[in-house]
């Protein structure tokens, strides 16, 4: 759990940084800033959490892929909630892992049946991932719409390659 839980704080430091340089966290719009900026002639997605966080590395705040690691299939491990920014609810989860592709569950195999959240407020926590493979928070599933945190919207997802 340490390595996962010390990612995701990482994580949530460059994206804390990212947005004080463009305004917002990573999503498609920032894509063509960040290229301006940095006169990068590559090719910025916004299909995958790999794509998102390759602004970081792009915009030259995270210098290594290292953060993105925790033990699951994937080499970036962590999908991320587009359309966030440090003034939603601090309570909001902005990276999970390990989220199935495709699928709103968790894995239990690599962290002993628990999923690492990182909320937009930077703290990290491991919640236990039921049977089925949810995370229950406040009596619901974590992507829950009905969360006081999405305010009655389906957040929007982006699953590591």
């Amino acid at each position: 759990m340490t390595t996962p839980t010390s990612n995701a704080k990482q994580i949530g430091l460059a994206l804390f940084e990212f947005e004080s340089q463009y305004g917002k966290y990573p999503d498609a719009s920032t894509a063509l800033a960040v290229k301006s900026q940095t006169g990068s002639k590559w090719a910025l997605g916004d299909a995958t959490s790999n794509d998102l966080f390759q602004q970081l590395f792009v915009s030259g705040i995270c210098a290594s892929e290292d953060i993105f690691y925790a033990k699951t299939a994937n080499e970036c491990a962590f999908a991320y909630i587009v359309g966030l920014s440090s003034k939603d609810d601090p309570a909001t989860p902005i990276c999970v892992t390990p989220l199935e592709p495709g699928k709103l569950t968790f894995d239990r195999e690599p962290f002993d049946g628990r999923a690492v959240i990182l909320r937009v407020d930077q703290s990290v926590t491991a919640l236990p991932i039921d049977k089925s493979g949810h995370v229950i928070l406040n009596g619901m599933d974590l992507f829950d719409p009905r969360q006081p945190f999405w305010h009655g919207k389906a957040p929007t997802v982006k699953w590591p390659k």
